[in-house]
């Protein structure tokens, strides 16, 4: 099989997409790449008004809600939102993350766990009846190379050092749980990283941490556009199963075309992820449907 692009992505026409953080870096390539080929995209953002000026970038059907995953009542009203808007969501693609923030979210999580995974885990969870109801849809999780440094003391997963690489473990657990809950369905989650890619994620990071990252995705050419393509393969390709994990295929998977690629062991730990999963619950009081088996 030759290499995947944006090229390869089927036809979107009929299907709704909502990606968090599509004001900018991956999540703009990746709404701007499913809108090109015909989806109607949710920009879901923080800022409004630089949402509304991506959007008229982008073109296509695009539209913009409002979604702070820093406070559990914007989540609730940016679902709220969607599901007056829309009767079907054919993709969810948890794109938004933060990184060298500190501080405490409005509900009081470590801010980097609660924007990166808990608002992620809560939002899901308020469209999943929507994905359920939409024959093929996709839950998309972006994760990271720095999963790998995460560690999750399940008891207490918001302690610790390595924020970031913490949330990061938390999006691929959830990932693995999510699939196996979603086992027999016409739903499946999926997770992407982008590799090394030059983006705003960065932003908040000490010059000790960003510049390092900036220099390695210039020298393996990780721009946003090519950043976003392992998220776009998990997101549109036919043959995508559920619980793949897609990353950059070259060198310590920084750079080249998006590839499957095998998340640590940690990730795949069944334990921590049943655990995880119910002090997510109870943190965000946010649970999730039961699915209905097909026969």
């Amino acid at each position: 099989m030759g290499k995947w692009t944006e090229t390869d992505i089927p036809g979107q026409h009929g299907r709704v997409a909502v990606v968090t953080g599509a004001n900018t870096g991956i999540g703009f390539e990746t709404a701007k790449a499913l809108a090109t080929r015909g989806a109607s995209v949710v920009l879901a953002c923080r800022n409004p008004d630089k949402a509304r000026a991506a959007a008229e970038r982008i073109g296509g059907t695009t539209e913009v809600v409002r979604l702070d995953l820093a406070s559990l009542d914007s989540v609730r009203e940016a679902a709220e939102e969607i599901r007056d808007r829309h009767r079907r969501v054919d993709l969810l693609v948890n794109n938004a993350g933060v990184t060298g923030l500190s501080g405490r979210t409005e509900d009081g999580f470590e801010i980097q766990f609660g924007v990166n995974h808990l608002g992620h885990f809560a939002l899901t969870g308020r469209l999943l009846d929507l994905l359920l109801a939409t024959p093929g849809s996709r839950v998309v999780t972006v994760s990271s190379i720095g999963h790998r440094f995460g560690r999750i003391d399940p008891a207490d997963p918001q302690s610790g050092g390595g924020a970031y690489a913490r949330s990061k473990l938390a999006n691929l657990l959830f990932t693995q749980a999510l699939h196996r809950r979603l086992s027999g369905t016409d739903t499946i989650s999926v997770a992407a990283h982008p590799g090394g890619a030059s983006t705003e994620v960065f932003r908040y990071s000490s010059p000790f941490f960003r510049v390092p990252n900036l220099v390695i995705a210039r020298l393996f050419g990780r721009t946003p556009a090519m950043g976003a393509l392992p998220t776009l393969r998990a997101a549109t390709d036919p043959g995508v199963k559920g619980g793949d994990y897609f990353g950059p295929a070259g060198l310590f998977e920084i750079g080249g075309f998006p590839d499957l690629v095998t998340a640590s062991s940690r990730a795949h730990d069944v334990q921590l992820q049943q655990r995880l999963w119910a002090v997510s619950e109870e943190l965000t009081n946010v649970a999730y449907p039961k699915p209905a088996r097909h026969s």
